[in-house]
């Protein structure tokens, strides 16, 4: 019999929105893979939990060579509990490649549902939440986050991001570059936590603000590329449009019609542009009549 994986939340800051499960787990674990075992410690004490199991370090340094191990003693059948620093494991943080491996061999993977500094910053942000996107770290060096910023200039989904505060500023000041300063933000510090804050307005202001030195764990959230509309079609391509349309059976006026909803255009611009083009077709055609009867002559 295999065993289960349980991949525990753990709060973000205040101990007191750790859920009552997460007690529970702590105490029954054959195993419980921390990235911080000091950590762990203390969260143990302020839950007031005495573990069973062995206890063991899983973090980003020895994360590729542990979890074969771990993987090994799920598979004899142990319920191994792996919690991170904070919020939930494998968001950011390690776990993915034991919840991979743990997959691999068709082990059971579940979790105790915790804070998510995701989504509480998002919540809290005033920026729209009905689509967004999680885009954890950026790089490190300028060039590279520079480019990973350019891959999300038209996103139009809020997204969010997690950062150093001793980066923060030169962050915010690529935001502002790439994405536009007037492009609305909120930057969330210390959630949950005695000194919570959120600092909400356009990416130059905020990039100004970040200049003079934050501090704190951070969470940024940007709001998505506006609607840029559908885009613009040239004389030509909506001349061939209607065209398309025609030859599949459709009349002229309902092909103008559909064409002109289709690119947002008003009904008369398709419509000229479909004249001139008839209009220059049989000027084209008078011109090549006149040269053949010259050459017959």
């Amino acid at each position: 019999m295999t065993g289960t994986l349980v991949l525990a939340g753990t709060p973000i800051g205040e101990i007191a929105d750790a859920p009552p499960r997460l007690a529970t787990e702590l105490a029954a674990a054959d195993v419980i893979a921390a990235e911080d075992t000091r950590r762990l410690r203390r969260l143990t004490q302020a839950l007031d939990v005495q573990p069973s199991g062995r206890i063991v370090s899983y973090f980003e340094g020895n994360e590729a060579a542990r979890t074969p191990e771990l993987a090994e003693a799920l598979a004899g059948g142990a319920r191994v509990l792996l919690v991170t620093d904070a919020g939930m494991p494998s968001v950011s943080d390690p776990g993915y490649r034991l919840v991979a491996a743990a997959v691999e061999r068709d082990i059971k993977v579940t979790a105790v549902p915790g804070p998510s500094a995701v989504l509480t910053a998002l919540a809290v942000s005033g920026l729209p939440v009905d689509r967004f996107c999680f885009e954890g770290f950026l790089p490190r060096k300028a060039g590279e986050r520079r480019s990973r910023l350019r891959e999300v200039e038209g996103e139009r989904r809020t997204l969010v991001y997690f950062e150093a505060p001793h980066r923060l500023d030169d962050t915010l000041a690529a935001m502002a570059e790439i994405f536009g300063a007037d492009r609305r933000a909120a930057v969330c510090r210390e959630l949950t936590k005695t000194y919570e804050e959120v600092k909400r307005g356009p990416l130059g202001d905020l990039a100004s603000w970040a200049a003079e030195g934050v501090r704190g764990e951070i969470t940024v959230v940007v709001e998505g590329a506006p609607d840029a509309g559908p885009p613009e079609l040239g004389a030509e391509e909506l001349v061939r449009r209607v065209r398309v349309r025609e030859e599949a059976g459709e009349r002229r006026k309902e092909a103008i019609a559909a064409v002109a909803a289709d690119a947002g255009l008003p009904k008369r611009e398709v419509f000229d542009a479909v004249v001139a083009a008839k209009t220059a077709e049989k000027s084209a055609e008078k011109s090549a009549a006149k040269t053949d009867s010259s050459e017959g002559k």
